[in-house]
């Protein structure tokens, strides 16, 4: 039998390897990386640990794969950042894709802020390889942008820190919104229309 035959997982083993994913990322978003335990992760998964431990090395192994597979999904909205679009749009556009994604994936928000919270000891190279010249392919757009007198004189890399502050705070800030907002309100409507406001003031150009 050829190896890559051999070595291919089963249903079951892929079904275990997400679900087990899966409550690790409930787990490490809400304890940390170093709260988090493996008997915390098979409680949540509903398997035993040693079940566990035949998917994954340890508990590291398991964080650097949610880490590894986040980053693709982290970087979409940047990547849509369109060098030929509207700038005023393509940045508000922006705006909506990270506010839209702290609503819909905020574990994967507080996982990765609570990794860099630590220093990125496990997710550095990743952002060295892919965040950082994603990071500054964009900021040159932006740049080039007001250069160009499309974009009134702003910076752009605190520009992008600004976007993911105000944005990612509803996922990672998730429990001060529901005690000051309310449980049952979503903020995302409201969210929307401050940050458009706010940084529309910000994108426009002064009046001739």
């Amino acid at each position: 039998m050829p190896e890559s035959t051999a070595k291919q997982p089963s249903r079951i083993q892929q079904r275990n390897r997400r679900v087990i994913l899966d409550a690790a990322l409930e787990v490490f978003s809400k304890h940390g990386y170093r709260g988090a335990t493996l008997d915390q992760i098979a409680a949540e998964a509903g398997l035993s640990k040693p079940n566990i431990l035949y998917y994954f090395n340890g508990k590291e192994d398991i964080h650097v794969t949610l880490l590894s597979h986040l980053m693709e999904t982290w970087l979409d909205p940047l990547v849509e950042l369109d060098p030929d679009g509207d700038p005023r749009r393509e940045i508000l556009d922006y705006v909506e894709r990270k506010l839209t994604m702290s609503r819909e994936l905020p574990r994967e928000s507080r996982l990765f802020a609570n990794e860099i919270l630590q220093g990125a000891p496990r997710i550095e190279p990743e952002l060295r390889r892919h965040l950082k010249p994603l990071f500054d392919e964009k900021c040159a757009v932006i740049a080039g942008w007001v250069s160009e007198g499309k974009l009134p004189p702003l910076d752009p890399q605190h520009l992008i820190f600004s976007i993911w502050a105000t944005t990612q705070h509803y996922a990672d800030f998730e429990a001060q919104a529901q005690i000051l907002l309310g449980p049952e309100t979503d903020p995302s409507p409201r969210a929307l229309a401050h940050l458009q406001a706010m940084f529309g003031a910000l994108l426009d150009l002064p009046a001739q």
